[in-house]
């Protein structure tokens, strides 16, 4: 089946892997049309288990995304792009996959914001990520919602409450993205980073996310709880987990059927 063509992002799938390029040069400024269209292509993969990656990322070497559209903050606008905008999360949030931001550059404000709420960040080593909002007297609803998750409340409110931004090594050394490699050699340490996520059971990534974001919303007596119900209920039902368990006692490969 042919792939969607759209104005402002590419969306290609290429067997196990589906990448989302922002194309708005030079710095890839998200508008609301754009931000439409990362809509319809996250949504696209909601329950869709031949695909286990989705990598979000920019074109160009300059920047992952240097954030929404001022002109889309203000008069009747707002509330639009606001829902809009939103809406990104909320489907990210749908995905069984597992999301990767390969982010190279300006990484600004509803750009951070994005790459931030992927499961996993590569940089190369020329990023300034940051959410300069505060500088404008405006905020990032996401980064408030989901930095201090990822950095502790003190950093988090270092760099939200004064826009700082900072680079790829201080980003990699407090936490906030995974792993920096040098921009000459982005593609191929990106394919290695996805290489080991590809190589295992659509099920098994789903129902792990299931139990990370567990770990994030509820105590630990209610969240066990509800994660043996997961583990028994849902993970045991399928044909990987039984695949998985037999190939390792019979010494042998497993032959993922992602279901």
């Amino acid at each position: 089946m042919p792939q969607k063509k759209y104005d402002n992002i590419a969306f290609e799938i290429k067997k196990d892997t589906a990448c989302l390029t922002i194309e708005r040069p030079p710095v890839n400024v998200l508008n609301i049309a754009t931000m439409a269209e990362m809509n319809d292509a996250i949504t696209s993969l909601i329950g869709d288990s031949s695909v286990k990656v989705l990598v979000i990322t920019g074109q160009g070497d300059k920047a992952f995304s240097a954030g929404v559209d001022v002109a889309d903050h203000t008069g009747e606008k707002v509330e639009e792009m606001i829902r809009v905008f939103h809406d990104i999360f909320r489907n990210m949030s749908r995905l069984d996959q597992v999301t990767v931001a390969a982010i190279k550059g300006l990484t600004l404000g509803g750009g951070c914001e994005v790459a931030i709420f992927c499961d996993l960040i590569l940089a190369a080593d020329n990023v300034k990520i940051g959410q300069p909002e505060i500088k404008l007297a405006v905020l990032p609803p996401i980064a408030l919602l989901v930095m201090p998750r990822l950095i502790g409340l003190k950093k988090a409110s270092e760099l939200l409450l004064t826009g700082k931004i900072i680079d790829a090594a201080e980003a990699e050394r407090i936490g906030l993205i995974n792993k920096v490699v040098p921009l000459d050699v982005f593609s191929e340490e990106l394919d290695a980073f996805i290489k080991p996520m590809r190589e295992l059971s659509a099920v098994g990534l789903k129902y792990s996310k299931k139990g990370l974001d567990l770990g994030l919303r509820t105590g630990f007596r209610q969240g066990l709880g509800e994660i043996e119900k997961i583990y028994l209920e849902d993970l045991m039902a399928t044909e990987d987990a039984h695949e998985g368990l037999s190939a390792f006692l019979e010494k042998r490969s497993p032959v993922w059927k992602n279901k």
